[in-house]
């Protein structure tokens, strides 16, 4: 029994001394953590090792960087396409007031060949006998031989050297140095080829064909594009049933058969003038005599591929309406006196014409 006390007594006092001895361990423990930690934040540390008051050491200087960048102005992007500049209001075209001096043409005769003029084609066909070919020079002195009186086959040559001079000047692309009819022009931000073409008094349609343009729409600002100082007009000599084309006053450009108003109905004489929005592709055609509407799928359908309107100015042509110059289903009647006096041509012919006149500009003189 007094064995059992002093075990239990010894149990007690055990206890008692692991009660002071825990809390000394955990004091220690605890000391020995600050101790290292205080040792990891020094000169032993991970340098790749950042902590969050490291980084907030960095964020002024981050903070500048990015406020510089974003001081420098941010580049516009490239357009994709010219924009379209916002059209103007189209003006009301004057009448026109001054009227072209078409030459004189003087009726074609069997007598000797002019040698004044004869002259003149020599010295057309040295410059072109030359190398490089000096075309504008050649032209001037064609174009005045062609107005001097000659003989018939004086005439038809020197058109025929004309028209294939007009091939290389005009219709082509290549522009010649001292060339006054044709020149250059560098495409600027905004331009349309329309407003271009109204500028030098010519149809945008010329410009898109002799500097071979898909579509006006891919025109683009810094281009250099061929032009011409229109306008264009023409003399019809109802004798000969000959239509002939010039630029401007004085230079011509080539010929073209045509059909014309028949006994009663006769093409009048004097001057006329290309209609304002009388250019029109296949329209619809009413019969004056019978009513009857022709549409350009009608196989009689007579207006061909291409209409150009006319006003009388001049002459029998004063106060006239409803002529016109237009293409034909009926090419055999090219060089008679069959229509009801308008003005026929061969189809591709009269496209060619529709792409040179001018509405409200443009004239055309029938001539006996």
């Amino acid at each position: 029994m007094a064995r059992r006390s002093r075990r239990l007594r010894s149990r007690r006092r055990h206890q008692q001394r692991w009660r002071y001895i825990i809390p000394v361990l955990l004091i220690i423990g605890l000391v020995i953590a600050i101790i290292y930690g205080s040792f990891g934040r020094g000169k032993g540390k991970d340098p790749n090792d950042i902590n969050d008051a490291a980084l907030e050491s960095k964020m002024p200087e981050v903070k500048e960087k990015e406020t510089e960048v974003a001081k420098e102005p941010e580049p516009e992007p490239l357009p994709e396409r010219l924009p379209e500049p916002i059209p103007e209001p189209e003006p009301k075209m004057p009448v026109v007031e001054m009227k072209p001096d078409l030459p004189d043409i003087a009726p074609v005769q069997d007598f000797a060949p002019n040698s004044e003029a004869a002259s003149l084609i020599a010295q057309a066909a040295a410059l072109l006998s030359e190398k490089p070919e000096r075309i504008i020079e050649a032209r001037e002195k064609l174009t005045e031989a062609f107005r001097m009186p000659l003989n018939k086959k004086q005439r038809a040559d020197v058109k025929e050297q004309l028209r294939d001079l007009s091939d290389k000047w005009l219709f082509g692309k290549t522009i010649y140095p001292d060339d006054k009819l044709c020149g250059s022009y560098k495409v600027k931000s905004g331009d349309l080829l329309s407003t271009i073409a109204k500028r030098y008094k010519v149809p945008w349609e010329i410009l898109l064909g002799i500097n071979n343009i898909s579509r006006p729409e891919v025109l683009r600002a810094g281009d250099t594009i061929k032009v011409v100082n229109g306008p264009f007009h023409v003399r019809v000599d109802r004798s000969a049933f000959i239509m002939d084309l010039y630029l401007q006053d004085k230079t011509f450009v080539r010929s073209f058969r045509v059909g014309l108003g028949k006994p009663g109905r006769e093409t009048p004489t004097g001057l006329w003038r290309v209609k304002s929005n009388g250019k029109l592709e296949k329209p619809p055609w009413p019969d004056p005599d019978t009513g009857k509407m022709y549409y350009p799928e009608d196989p009689d359908y007579p207006l061909g591929s291409r209409w150009i309107g006319l006003d009388g100015l001049e002459g029998n042509a004063k106060g006239r309406t409803g002529f016109g110059i237009h293409g034909t289903k009926e090419p055999e009647q090219i060089g008679k006196a069959d229509s009801r006096g308008c003005v026929r041509m061969y189809n591709g012919d009269v496209i060619l014409m529709y792409n040179l006149l001018v509405p409200s500009i443009s004239t055309v003189r029938v001539v006996e």
